[in-house]
């Protein structure tokens, strides 16, 4: 971060100054307190533009070594610019939905939604779960009855 107080002896000696002079503003008159509003705005501004730039200089530093993708995770150093970005995969439907609150469902993948834990806990099996249209499909290929 940088230095905004300047060299360590000037600051030192700004505030040793400061120190014998200190302002009473309970007996300042209301033009010199806004004067000194006015001037402590335009210097906090100034500060805050010349930090921001030094952050925005290093984010852009960052962001060159380790560029970021559009779904806002970065890739690897060791990813070399030729290897393909991983293929996208196909929305899965939902093939499990909680009676309670039939918004919450669950694809069967990844990690089971709470609900369903503590329902399955309770005593209920996972086929009491079912969604309608995949009770007719269990146990054949994209809903076709099987050979027989």
């Amino acid at each position: 971060m940088a230095s905004l107080a300047g060299s360590p002896r000037k600051s030192a000696m700004q505030r040793k100054g400061a120190m014998d002079r200190k302002l009473d503003f309970e007996a300042m008159d209301f033009d010199g307190l806004w004067r000194l509003y006015e001037d402590l705005t335009k210097i906090l501004a100034e500060k805050i533009a010349a930090e921001k730039l030094e952050l925005e200089k290093r984010l852009a530093r960052l962001n060159r070594i380790n560029p970021i993708d559009e779904a806002g995770s970065s890739f690897s150093l060791v990813q070399s610019a030729t290897e393909r970005p991983r293929r996208k995969y196909p929305k899965v439907l939902p093939k499990y939905c909680n009676p309670s609150a039939p918004a919450e469902t669950w694809s069967g993948r990844g990690k089971q939604p709470r609900w369903l834990v503590a329902a399955l806990r309770s005593g209920s099996k996972l086929d009491d779960f079912l969604i309608a249209d995949t009770k007719r499909s269990k146990g054949t290929k994209l809903g076709r009855r099987p050979h027989s």
